[in-house]
């Protein structure tokens, strides 16, 4: 995902001038050839998150469109009161970029883990959040991000995930997107969950007893596409949401809340992370594995939200 960051904003920033990158010392081997190719549009703040989001909106009040990459948890949480007031307050085109979705550098410890990222910048006023699931997906929102109005957070991974949309296809990004139709049953994923929740559907309908269930990416957590959300429950399907992110906060906080405000009677489920901190190191199958992410937890959750 985040070669298609980089090669998506590379393309863009040959015409338009707006677009600088900042980065507080992370990145290398991913961002070089945009500092060569535009080295007076490439800011490497050091390792000062705080000051390289304060700098970045300083230049979205000049009119530039800057781009703050780092990883998650140093370009989240590290910095989040100036997200918060410099960018979100003032609402300004900054985009916070962040790399290693849930559990993605899972042998450099719970430092490195972003499971909590999703709630954190949903709740911030104005500021959209954005969780492609392929490198198609990246591409399209990168896209979208450089005239998007206000603060934007970017949330990828980085283990080579594989396309899942058909290369050409041009989906639109802000809504929920089938990627499997089915009739019995609607599982909605997001990130680098959007892989394992497509193996597992495939697999679904390999059992004894088949289920024809439908998968839909989510690459725009807020604003929620509520429309077919609202769409999914009328037909009565029962739906399953599935992110490497902690349960609490993100796209299953967020489909559950308006499922209860609206009143819906649907069958519902989250899958997620478990609300602690992962103290095993290994690689992310691993520890996706010790959280129970896994199929195994799928079926047995499909089952219950269809008796």
């Amino acid at each position: 995902m985040r070669s298609a960051f980089i090669e998506t904003l590379l393309e863009r920033a040959r015409t338009d001038k707006r677009i600088v990158v900042v980065t507080p010392d992370l990145g290398f081997s991913v961002l070089e050839p945009f500092k060569e190719a535009f080295p007076e549009r490439f800011i490497n703040a050091g390792i000062a998150e705080q000051s390289a989001v304060g700098v970045a909106s300083g230049l979205a009040l000049g009119g530039f469109v800057p781009y703050v990459y780092s990883i998650i948890p140093f370009a989240v949480m590290r910095c989040y009161e100036q997200i918060r007031v410099d960018a979100a307050y003032m609402k300004l085109p900054v985009r916070i970029v962040g790399v290693g979705a849930g559990l993605t550098y899972g042998a450099q410890g719970a430092t490195h883990h972003a499971l909590e990222d999703v709630a954190l910048m949903r709740a911030l006023p104005n500021m959209t959040v954005c969780s492609p699931g392929d490198p198609i997906e990246t591409r399209l929102l990168t896209r979208a991000s450089f005239d998007m109005p206000g603060p934007m957070y970017i949330r990828l991974g980085k283990n080579g995930e594989r396309a899942l949309h058909s290369q050409g296809e041009q989906p639109d990004c802000r809504k929920i997107i089938q990627i499997i139709a089915g009739e019995q049953l609607a599982v909605l994923a997001t990130g680098p969950a959007l892989a394992l929740a497509s193996d597992w559907v495939q697999r679904l309908r390999g059992e004894s007893a088949p289920l024809g269930a439908a998968l839909m990416s989510v690459p725009t957590i807020k604003p929620l596409d509520t429309e077919t959300v609202s769409r999914l429950v009328r037909l009565g399907r029962p739906i399953i949401t599935i992110e490497e992110h902690s349960r609490i906060g993100g796209l299953g906080s967020a489909v559950a809340e308006w499922i209860a405000e609206n009143g819906a009677a649907v069958p519902f489920k989250r899958m997620g992370l478990p609300d602690s901190f992962m103290h095993d190191v290994g690689s992310q199958s691993y520890l996706r594995e010790r959280a129970g992410l896994t199929y195994e937890a799928f079926y047995e959750t499909v089952k219950g939200v269809m008796s």
